[in-house]
């Protein structure tokens, strides 16, 4: 019979460091992770269905530093920006009636009054 020797002499071998998992995020979100992929389905050579998936897991800042910004942009997602797009489409609209309107003086040839309807 032989004897095993279960006494832990050795002390474990150095690997890196373990990390818990508040320091993988704000790892992750501090320089961003990209996950991208696509799907795609096809019958006999023709293409039933593609989804092309891209995710992008950053921090705000750490994004804006990408040029990602879309939150701040989008009418959907931001009041501001969707004020921002009213006034714009307002401001377009405005520009066009007065072209239209001198462009119904020109042809009738009446005087401009100040409201630009002709007279």
């Amino acid at each position: 019979m032989t004897d095993v020797d279960y006494r832990h002499s050795v002390s474990p071998a150095s690997g890196p460091s373990t990390a818990n998992l508040a320091d993988i995020l704000e790892r992750v979100l501090d320089k961003g992770i990209v996950i991208a992929g696509d799907i795609k389905i096809d019958l006999l050579d023709i293409e039933l269905l593609t989804i092309r998936l891209r995710l992008f897991v950053a921090s705000v800042d750490t994004a804006r530093k990408a040029g990602i910004d879309w939150w701040e942009t989008d009418p959907a997602l931001s009041s501001k920006a969707a004020r921002s797009e009213l006034r714009d489409e307002n401001l377009r609209l405005r520009e066009r009636l007065e072209a239209l309107e001198a462009d119904g003086d020109e042809a009738s040839g009446a005087p401009r009054t100040k409201s630009g309807a002709g007279a």
